[in-house]
């Protein structure tokens, strides 16, 4: 065998482990991604406007699973209080325990006597929230309102209830990161919340997890694509087979 072949030869060895590699990391990437997430979030559908515009009804919302303690105000999360109803609700978080929230009396909400900037709101001139009095969030709760104010049923209208319309902590499971049909991407957490104590959340690891299954794809199909590539590329640097000669040669 010539150098030349060995050497050619050992390219198609080295080409082949590569290519094994991209695919065997490639699905370590894809399937670990998927499972992350699984672990990580919960799919949920929406079943009301109460969150319009920010997730209409029928949206399919990726939320994050988490503890109750780690919610911050303009959160929307995922919760369940039995006397709200039976069914998981998604609403945002305006006020945490020691707050005193207002809302609408000539102009838009505030806490702590700070007027909060809520650009995620439909800005339609006849749309009239309900006003909300001046009211303290007990310690360990939550004062929760959607964004559609006008028709939300959200602490607005549990006022008269004990906690003053608020949900324990407790009643949070997740916290919503992400709408993934139809695929309008991650929420942003809303600057208005973000000079008050404790600040925003951070976002989950989806933007990561995401990037982890796409790389995983592109390695998997550059590694499977490499043999049938490189099988095209030797047939095409094949030499003739003695005894032939070219078209119209004597």
């Amino acid at each position: 065998m010539t150098s030349k072949g060995r050497t050619g030869e050992g390219r198609g060895r080295l080409g082949s482990v590569l290519s094994g590699c991209a695919v065997a990391l490639g699905c370590v990437l894809f399937l670990g991604g998927f499972a992350w997430g699984a672990i990580v979030y919960q799919p949920y559908t929406v079943p009301t406007e109460s969150m319009t515009p920010t997730i209409g009804a029928g949206d399919r919302v990726l939320a994050e699973r988490i503890d109750g303690d780690q919610v911050r105000r303009g959160d929307v999360v995922v919760f369940k209080q039995q006397s709200w109803g039976d069914l998981p609700m998604v609403k945002r978080v305006v006020g945490v325990g020691g707050d005193k929230v207002a809302c609408c009396a000539g102009g838009g909400l505030t806490v702590n006597g700070k007027s909060v900037d809520e650009p995620y709101l439909e800005q339609s001139p006849g749309l009239k929230a309900k006003p909300i009095p001046a009211t303290v969030v007990p310690e360990g709760r939550l004062f929760l309102l959607g964004d559609e104010r006008a028709g939300s049923l959200d602490s607005s209208v549990h006022l008269d209830e004990a906690g003053n319309g608020t949900v324990p902590r407790s009643a949070v499971n997740a916290r919503v990161d992400a709408v993934a049909w139809p695929m309008n991407g991650m929420l942003e957490r809303p600057d208005g919340f973000a000079g008050l104590p404790g600040g925003v959340s951070e976002p989950g690891p989806l933007r990561l997890q995401v990037s982890a299954v796409a790389a995983g794809a592109v390695l998997i199909l550059c590694g499977a694509a490499y043999g049938p590539l490189a099988a095209a590329a030797r047939r095409r640097k094949a030499p003739a087979p003695r005894g032939t000669e070219p078209a119209g040669a004597r």
